[in-house]
């Protein structure tokens, strides 16, 4: 599994990019070739998807685009190509603000996405992303755990919420959330 590659943008077309690095030229399929420069380094965050006859690569610019990406394809009948389809409709923040508003209004204007997929991303992406409509982060399994460990020690909903929403944009291991979080409550 590819976490990024860093290369030269060699080629841009409707739905993909390639990206040369150390003598290779990768394949790989994007929301919007157009954010990319032509000629330019830079850091492609990547997912590959294998199947039975197939080895996929899907490039994300930002690392919350991919985050966004792997949550939308958990989602029963949300496949690769229509969550990069997804991407390239929208920003992210504009995305997951719909999502936690159940603004199924707005997921039904993305191409490829009827009413039946919409409601169904509401209902399995919905309070899944961590912080303020303004500031939202995508939550990680680390910091999902952290936040049922600090609720099986016994403190109260709101209390944990109140904690871990200020460690929201921190990169840490699970008990590393629950260090923070614990002196963090303990000042509450």
């Amino acid at each position: 599994m590819y976490s990024y590659i860093k290369g030269i943008i060699i080629e841009l077309s409707k739905d993909h990019i390639v990206i040369e690095n150390n003598g290779i030229g990768y394949f790989v399929y994007v929301s919007n070739p157009y954010r990319f420069q032509k000629g330019k380094e830079m850091i492609v965050y990547i997912y590959q998807q294998v199947k039975e006859d197939d080895i996929i690569l899907f490039g994300f610019e930002k690392k919350e685009e991919k985050d966004l990406f792997l949550k939308l394809i958990l989602v029963k009948g949300i496949g690769c190509k229509t969550a990069i389809g997804i991407l390239a409709t929208g920003d992210v923040q504009a995305i997951i603000s719909a999502i936690e508003s159940k603004n199924i209004t707005y997921l039904k204007k993305i191409p490829g996405i009827g009413p039946k997929a919409a409601q169904q991303i509401v209902l399995d992406l919905q309070g899944k992303f961590k912080g303020s409509v303004n500031d939202i982060v995508l939550s990680t399994p680390e910091y999902d755990e952290a936040i049922e460990v600090l609720i099986a020690l016994g403190y109260k909903q709101s209390e944990v919420d109140k904690a871990m929403s200020k460690l929201a944009n921190e990169k840490l291991d699970t008990n590393g959330y629950v260090k923070k979080a614990l002196s963090l409550i303990v000042k509450l």
